[in-house]
């Protein structure tokens, strides 16, 4: 392959402005598009211009999304460096997101869980991905 695929994770949910605000705010994404009314849908995708991925959060009109299935539902940030990691934690912290025990102990060994809006969770591991 001779380049990288971009990747959208995109999920329904009930509330765009408090989801954007955790992944604005908290995560330090910045907001890429935004619409309203597309056949029936509202959306926000938020991501950093430069990254291959970015996430999209939708709402479609008179549907109810409901919160995440489990616990387990996870977003995974790997900080190799520990200050850009304690950095993220601090912005997170300052946006008013505390963190919350990760499902899976093994999560909670080098990193810090905090739970969105609708119940999904996003962890910050203080670790190199190395594979």
């Amino acid at each position: 392959m001779s380049t990288v695929p971009i990747l959208r994770v995109a999920r329904p949910s009930d509330n765009l402005e408090a989801l954007l605000q955790f992944y604005q705010r908290g995560l330090g994404l910045a907001l890429l598009y935004r619409f309203e009314d597309h056949d029936g849908f509202d959306g926000i995708m938020l991501g950093h211009e430069q990254a291959p991925y970015h996430f999209e959060f939708t709402r479609a009109r008179g549907h109810v999304a409901g919160r995440a299935p489990t616990p387990d539902n996870l977003l995974v940030f790997y900080f190799a460096d520990a200050e850009d990691w304690k950095a993220a934690v601090r912005r997170m912290r300052g946006a008013g997101f505390e963190p919350v025990a990760a499902f899976n102990p093994y999560w909670d060994r080098a990193g810090v869980t905090f739970e969105d809006p609708d119940g999904y969770r996003v962890v910050f591991q203080q670790a190199a991905w190395t594979r």
